[in-house]
């Protein structure tokens, strides 16, 4: 098979393939591939209008390409992809684990009471009115049973936290 002026030949159905939202790169893969095909078919099959199966063959291919996309996905070549460790590294996890034994250490200075309200204000999430219900306090009282606590712990981690 040969066409007298495949160049132009080609860039038509490229065109068609660009109308149709394809890429230039993309466009001329598919003329590839359309040409390769013809190329093949015509071994066995004569073909009456060349430049018309090659237009339809690329547009099939086309739509071909566009449905593998949308049911599987875009494909990821291995190398290209990037694997990024989240993990905190061991010096991160270190200094973790010194500040929470420092915490540790500046929650048990507390009498119980105090750490008791700290505690359901900061990591149960009560509010100070429920606090001061379950502890017979006034808001003030809690207020000021959680701001002695922040003030002994914020001395204790001084220059521990970041």
């Amino acid at each position: 098979m040969f066409f007298a002026d495949w160049v132009s030949v080609s860039s038509r159905v490229k065109a068609a393939l660009k109308r149709r939202g394809r890429s230039e790169q993309d466009a001329d893969d598919l003329v590839h591939e359309a040409f390769l095909r013809l190329e093949r078919y015509q071994r066995e099959q004569h073909v009456e209008k060349p430049e018309a199966f090659l237009m339809r063959t690329a547009l099939n291919l086309s739509v071909d390409a566009y449905r593998t996309l949308a049911t599987r996905g875009e494909e990821v070549l291995l190398e290209d992809v990037v694997i990024v460790d989240t993990a905190p590294g061991i010096e991160d996890v270190l200094l973790s684990r010194e500040r929470l034994r420092r915490l540790s250490e500046c929650l048990s200075r507390l009498n119980d009471k105090t750490r008791a309200i700290f505690l359901a204000h900061r990591v149960e999430g009560l509010s100070y009115q429920e606090i001061g219900r379950l502890h017979g306090l006034s808001i003030s009282g809690v207020e000021k049973q959680i701001a002695k606590a922040a003030l002994l712990i914020t001395a204790g981690m001084e220059g521990w936290y970041p």
